[in-house]
């Protein structure tokens, strides 16, 4: 930026008062970084963050990218596709955090990888703060790290781009798990999830309205399901009717009601996002008690403790059992299950936003200038910024929006 005279800017000469010329902020440099996405540890996580197309335009925006030997075999990548597309395939699992200014990862970093970190470091990974203890925040902000919550930033539409992107993916899977353990292959009933000429229709119950909520009612109808959907919104139900059509059922949950409406369910999709103060579960063990033998639950919302009573957190190795004649799929962590279609969904939001951190000139101004981008943040250069964290844990917080208006 040219430099501009202001007469009003002055410095001491000798013997006299020179006017000076007043340097403004030149144009922001772009920054390049070092960015590492380690393989992931826990069992069933079989995602990555980037695709290796997402790979291929950062290195040609200047990015180094380092990639841990076999991090992507779970989600059909290889290394191969990696270094062909300009990455780095790295054997050490401690050479990822110790080289690296930005690290990419699905999970929360576990206690060993934390002592990894060089420190001054950008985490992005998801938080689930309920798993976490005291401790595992002190070791982050001990290390001058700014941590980065994937499932709380936001676009400018104020909308949660990773749970929307993963929940689309989870609710439409969600009805061809359904499918499957419908079909005598797995032990059900023998019910094709669909209808065809001359034969009544299975019937779907969705609990919620959301994203989630959403991508299932358009899977089970796509196939020729009959779906009724109970939420706590009118408005949602409206909107999720203008999006639609109207040939499915909405209602309020009302307890005749729903009852009523399970007693004919061949599946139900629990897709609640649960409150902390609200109830706890929108169907009870007596409910499911009277559900037809053979039908099926899937419980998306299992990762929050299921919104189903008698709903059990399983694995993907294990994701079933059967109760009161109903089976139940419960496994956190659907979109798992089709890690390389969750794989290209997540480049499609981390590519982009290490782009923008690199033209904003570095996380600080990337933070300054994106307000989305401050909502993830609960650790920033070492200074705890979530308050939730900070009344859970008695560890005093800073509010992140106080330390950006000092810069």
């Amino acid at each position: 930026m040219k430099q501009q005279v202001f007469p009003h800017s002055w410095a001491l000469g000798k013997g006299s008062l020179l006017p000076q010329e007043e340097v403004l902020e030149r144009g922001r440099k772009r920054k390049q970084f070092v960015v590492g996405m380690p393989r992931e540890l826990q069992e069933d996580e079989s995602r990555i963050c980037l695709a290796p197309e997402a790979v291929e335009m950062l290195v040609g925006n200047g990015h180094q990218i380092l990639i841990e030997t076999r991090a992507g075999d779970r989600a059909n990548y290889t290394d191969n596709d990696y270094s062909e597309c300009g990455g780095f395939i790295v054997d050490n699992h401690t050479e990822i955090f110790a080289k690296s200014d930005i690290i990419l990862k699905i999970s929360p970093l576990v206690e060993k990888e934390i002592e990894y970190l060089k420190g001054n470091q950008v985490i992005i990974s998801s938080l689930r703060h309920m798993m976490q203890d005291k401790d595992y925040f002190h070791r982050l902000m001990k290390k001058k790290i700014t941590a980065i919550s994937y499932e709380h930033l936001r676009n400018n539409d104020d909308s949660f781009p990773v749970i929307r992107s993963m929940s689309e993916i989870a609710g439409g899977t969600s009805i061809l798990i359904a499918a499957e353990y419908l079909s005598n292959q797995h032990g059900g009933k023998g019910v094709m999830l669909g209808g065809i000429t001359g034969i009544t229709p299975a019937e779907v119950v969705i609990l919620g309205a959301g994203t989630a909520a959403e991508s299932a009612a358009r899977a089970a109808m796509s196939l020729g399901a009959f779906v009724k959907i109970f939420d706590h919104s009118v408005d949602r139900l409206r909107r999720l009717q203008d999006i639609l059509g109207r040939s499915m059922y909405t209602s309020v949950f009302h307890p005749r009601v729903i009852t009523k409406a399970l007693q004919s369910a061949d599946v139900v999709i629990g897709a609640l996002h649960l409150e902390s103060n609200g109830p706890r579960f929108f169907i009870t063990e007596e409910m499911v008690r009277e559900m037809k033998k053979g039908s099926v639950i899937v419980d998306l919302s299992i990762d929050q403790g299921g919104c189903i009573e008698t709903s059990e957190s399983r694995t993907h190795r294990s994701p079933v059992f059967v109760k009161h004649g109903v089976t139940h799929y419960c496994v956190p962590n659907i979109p798992s299950r089709v890690a390389k279609t969750a794989t290209i969904a997540l480049s499609n939001i981390f590519a982009p936003l290490i782009l923008s951190i690199g033209e904003s000139g570095g996380i600080k101004n990337a933070l300054l200038h994106s307000p989305g981008l401050r909502k993830g943040v609960y650790v920033y250069n070492g200074l705890l910024t979530n308050s939730m964290i900070g009344s859970l844990f008695d560890i005093p917080s800073k509010d992140i929006e106080l330390l950006m208006a000092a810069f």
